[in-house]
């Protein structure tokens, strides 16, 4: 084989100057290789100005996981509020027919209870051996009489939010654990599709309420429902505040202050004709979803140098049915690209059942799904955050006086109040992810009450830090 020369450059011969090359030839040439590497330079800054375009436009995805009614909801509207306030407020009074149907079937399950007792003339067998009848009056039945006309309310309701083409939307399931075997499918609760279906059912029909003017709330003529609701004040006030009525409640154990979509407490406000949803009221507002929900949203100036970032927010479905067995295959698609996971964990559940089990504690449904998160080997480079949720619900019950050890025999004798509850379930949750991850990850624990706007806002805004950090890390960046 022929040896090779290798001690010239093989490009050496093109690139060089013609040896010949006159003055004016050698001033074209370098004229025309600087208006070449002008060019040149013009396509590499446009390049990187596009590569940095590009990671402006990454997504940062959040995945929102626990058991129904956990508090997911509240959480993602939680975010939507404090970092798209402008597409928040603009969206507030779509939500009054939500609300108008959880105020309505608040008192419509009163009234029904009410009702059963009357026609039993004592509650259930197992409850009444020894124990006080009730006695009611003519004119608790009397109240209980002119509020049945909210069953029609409830039925417009429901008909305006739930899209024509998904009419079995009220027969997911209904909630055993507050309503009695004898009420029919109607009590049960109503849900929709992922997405803003209802969002669109309801702009069509409220068209002739949407704002005119920037000062204007395009909520000061009032619909139907409203009007119902402001005659039947009176009435919703005094069967709430009657001694009877709140004795029966609590015989049954029907809680409904531990309720989404609790709004008794308002009805002087929330009953008026110019009831104007405010931001309290929407992240209270109960209405169950069902599958996989993606949420977008770019965070507005609000959220500082993040400003423009795109957000993609993913509400997987909360009840046994829709997560079992874990991981199931609808997941899949978002385990990848995911940044961090904010699972939920309602503490005060530790002495309810699930409502789609009642088999199962609701505590203990929390803990299951917690370790299998962290044992999962899908997820084992994503961050976990957890919301141990619901601290309001759970102070109020320590107080009443429910003895946490007598639903969890491991919290042992320690004192049954709120600070050392929490302080117990941070360190069960904390032990769970340190024995269980594939590999070592920093805990994040938060205890909430996510309806509570002042102290959530500094915990998500810290929640935000901790994805965006992981968003940076996985792109190189940081």
């Amino acid at each position: 084989m022929p040896k090779g020369n290798f001690d010239r450059d093989p490009l050496d011969d093109v690139l060089r100057p013609p040896l010949d090359e006159t003055n004016e030839e050698r001033s074209i040439r370098l004229r025309t290789e600087e208006k070449a590497k002008r060019v040149s330079d013009a396509i590499d800054e446009a390049l990187r100005q596009e590569r940095q375009a590009a990671r402006k436009k990454d997504v940062v995805r959040l995945l929102l996981l626990g058991q129904s009614e956990s508090g997911k909801s509240t959480t993602l509207k939680q975010f939507q509020r404090l970092y798209t306030p402008t597409a928040f407020r603009e969206e507030r009074h779509l939500w009054r027919s939500v609300i108008q149907l959880n105020l309505v079937r608040s008192i419509r399950l009163i009234v029904d209870t009410i009702s059963e007792v009357h026609r039993s003339a004592i509650l259930s067998e197992d409850e009444s051996d020894g124990e006080e009848e009730f006695q009611l009056s003519d004119k608790l039945l009397a109240i209980t009489d002119r509020l049945k006309p909210l069953r029609h309310i409830e039925n417009i309701l429901v008909t305006k939010l739930v899209p024509p083409n998904e009419a079995e939307a009220t027969s997911l399931g209904s909630r055993p654990d507050i309503i009695s075997s004898s009420q029919s499918r109607k009590d049960q609760e109503i849900f929709v599709r992922p997405g803003k279906g209802w969002h669109g059912t309801l702009l069509r029909g409220a068209r002739s309420f949407r704002p005119t003017s920037a000062g204007s709330t395009g909520l000061e003529t009032p619909d139907d429902a409203q009007c119902v609701l402001d005659s039947c004040r009176p009435d919703m006030i005094a069967l709430w505040r009657n001694p009877t009525v709140r004795a029966i409640l609590q015989r049954r154990k029907v809680r409904l202050e531990e309720l989404p979509g609790f709004y008794l407490n308002d009805l002087e406000r929330m009953t008026s004709l110019k009831y104007v949803p405010s931001d309290d009221d929407v992240l209270k507002a109960r209405l169950k979803t069902v599958g996989v929900c993606e949420y977008k949203f770019h965070l507005e100036a609000s959220a500082g140098s993040e400003s423009g970032t795109e957000w993609r927010i993913i509400d997987v479905g909360g009840s046994r049915s829709q997560r079992r067995p874990f991981p199931f295959p609808t997941w899949a698609q978002f385990f990848d690209a995911v940044n961090a996971i904010l699972f939920l964990a309602p503490i005060s559940g530790f002495d309810q059942a699930l409502a789609e089990d009642r088999s199962v504690n609701r505590l203990e449904d929390s803990v299951l799904l917690w370790k299998s998160v962290c044992s999962n080997k899908l997820l084992a480079n994503v961050e976990l955050v957890l919301f141990l949720n619901k601290c309001d619900l759970l102070d109020a019950k320590l107080k009443s006086g429910i003895r946490l050890a007598k639903y969890v025999r491991s919290f042992g004798d320690r004192s049954n109040d709120l600070d050392t509850a929490t302080k117990y379930f941070r360190g069960k949750f904390s032990a769970i992810l340190r024995e269980h991850s594939p590999h070592p990850r920093k805990f994040y624990g938060f205890c909430t009450s996510v309806t509570d706007t002042s102290t959530t806002a500094g915990i998500l805004a810290i929640v935000r830090d901790i994805v965006v950090r992981e968003h940076l890390r996985k792109t190189r960046l940081l």
